[in-house]
């Protein structure tokens, strides 16, 4: 039985029996390790070096301090209690030890800077959240300190928030406004640095996140006007000069750029000189919208004459509404659609403030890059993207024996001393559908048995590790077991725990010989498709 050597709290010990079996046993071991450790280190303004460590952590019920300058260490403290210690001038690394009811602990190394001089060179940064209405986040930085307190300036919150000197501190108003901050910087010394600046909390009127992802679609079967996905129309202009109180503005969301109108009676936007569209071979017309007090939006398509007709949609404030408008719509109110050289749009009321995304026409495509994917349209572009010394690329099936006797496949190069990882991708124009089947099936050629071929499939927009790739993804890896001969393998999603079947995976790749250094080996792939 695993000895504790430490004395658990009477009423945690209380909660775990409860929670346990009829004979009572209390799985220690299944509990884990404590996170996040944290630790507040404040000095007292005296000259005496005296330290106060308030730790904090996720699972912890006890820590203690090591000092860092030769002292034996702390006793053991409960959770919220805090440990003082007296040092001499210097500069020590102390470690903080947290313990968990399972007797496992964590460890986080924190540096000590006793100092009998007052803070020089204050830093005060201050920046507001751009998710979180009437947030700032404060951040100073003083050669020689220890800590810092800032005063934000509420009324009725006099207190100050206290942090470890180069770390931040968070503090949300009631209401958004200007207010006057105080930060004051502190060393162990009696003298103390203080910095005073006026601060604006803000409401979160735009955007935080991107609108949704869209779909990839052939070139034949959209019509952009704004977008990042798809080829845009040269020279259209956002903000013609129709003598408006309209104001704009390109927003840049961490990259990702969209339109910004404010105060918006209406507004055009204008296709270049002497362009016009002909819309009339396609079905919607697309839009991302995102405002926090607009109630409605007005789009009007307009061809020469001028003639134009509107159609207006209901929208969801402080979230994306995407738009769908048909384009029989507009064309059952007399309008034909073949010569479109202007939108308009309309905010209803006036006088609010509209951000949009992806602005364009398109059409149901008749066929797509979707599962099942058998590479045999004449129309579509199957565009495998190799990577790690692979070279792919969809081509005349060279062996139509057996069960494959397809006339395309996809093929991939694994050169000489090609990378482990490398493969092959494929975009998807409709992404996976797990309620087709949650096993994918591949039509494999491979030149030798007991080769491991590893089926990914990735969401390209999620966000991405290290290596620049989407971090939300799902593989399985399946040996081939004959040679030189057609078979299908079965990839089962669901053995994998990474997998998640409410995704919409778009993206398809193929490892061939996965782990093992390219042997100059060609491998062949065709029908992959879904199964339950």
């Amino acid at each position: 039985m695993k000895k504790i050597h430490f004395i658990i709290n009477l009423f945690v010990l209380t909660v775990l029996i409860g929670c346990a079996n009829d004979d009572l046993d209390v799985d220690l071991d299944g509990i884990a390790a404590p996170a996040n450790i944290s630790v507040l280190t404040t000095v007292t303004q005296d000259n005496t070096g005296k330290v106060t460590f308030l730790p904090k952590g996720e699972g912890a019920s006890q820590y203690k301090i090591s000092f860092g300058d030769g002292t034996p260490d702390s006793d053991y403290v409960s959770v919220g209690a805090t440990i003082s210690h007296v040092y001499k001038e210097g500069v020590y690394k102390s470690k903080i030890i947290a313990v968990g009811l399972s007797g496992k602990t964590a460890e986080l190394e924190k540096e000590v800077v006793v100092s009998f001089k007052a803070p020089e060179n204050l830093v005060v940064v201050v920046t507001n959240d751009k998710v979180v209405s009437n947030k700032v986040t404060v951040t100073a930085t003083a050669d020689f300190a220890l800590f810092y307190d800032v005063y934000f300036g509420e009324e009725g919150h006099p207190d100050p928030v206290s942090a470890n000197n180069g770390e931040s501190v968070s503090y949300t108003y009631q209401q958004p406004g200007t207010y006057t901050i105080k930060v004051i910087s502190k060393s162990a010394a009696v003298k103390t640095t203080e910095h005073t600046e006026e601060i604006t909390a803000k409401l979160v009127l735009n955007p935080t996140t991107s609108a949704p992802a869209q779909p990839g679609r052939q070139a034949g079967d959209v019509i952009s006007i704004f977008s990042s996905k798809y080829a845009d129309l040269a020279g259209t202009v956002f903000y013609p000069n129709w003598g408006q109180t309209t104001q704009y503005a390109e927003f840049d969301l961490d990259g990702d750029k969209m339109l910004n109108y404010t105060n918006l009676n209406y507004q055009g936007i204008a296709l270049a000189d002497g362009v016009t569209i002909d819309v009339s071979g396609m079905e919607y017309l697309h839009m991302d919208v995102w405002t926090a007090d607009l109630e409605k939006l007005e789009v009007s398509l307009i061809k020469p004459g001028p003639v134009e007709r509107p159609v207006t949609s209901n929208l969801t404030s402080n979230q994306w509404t995407s738009l769908d408008i048909p384009i029989s719509a507009f064309t059952s109110q007399g309008i034909t659609v073949n010569d479109i050289f202007q939108l308009k749009l309309v905010g209803i009321p006036a006088g609010k403030n509209v951000y949009i995304d992806n602005i364009y026409f398109y059409k149901t495509a008749s066929e797509s890059i979707s599962l099942p994917l058998d590479f045999e349209s004449a129309t579509l572009a199957y565009t495998w993207g190799g990577f790690g010394n692979v070279d792919a690329s969809v081509v005349a099936n060279p062996n139509k024996t057996g069960i494959n006797v397809s006339n395309k496949v996809v093929k991939l190069d694994k050169k000489v001393n090609a990378e482990t990882w490398g493969g092959a991708s494929l975009n998807l124009e409709n992404p996976f559908d797990s309620s087709k089947g949650t096993k994918v099936k591949v039509a494999v050629w491979s030149p030798r048995a007991g080769v491991p071929i590893l089926y990914k499939m990735e969401l390209s927009t999620s966000p991405k590790d290290n290596n620049g790739n989407p971090t939300v993804n799902a593989e399985v890896k399946v040996n081939t077991t004959v040679a030189n001969a057609w078979e299908v393998l079965t990839f089962d999603l669901t053995s994998t725990a990474s997998f998640n079947s409410s995704v919409k995976y778009d993206r398809v790749i193929l490892f061939p010989d996965f782990d093992t250094k390219g042997a100059g080996e060609t491998y062949y792939f065709d029908d992959i498709k879904q199964s339950n």
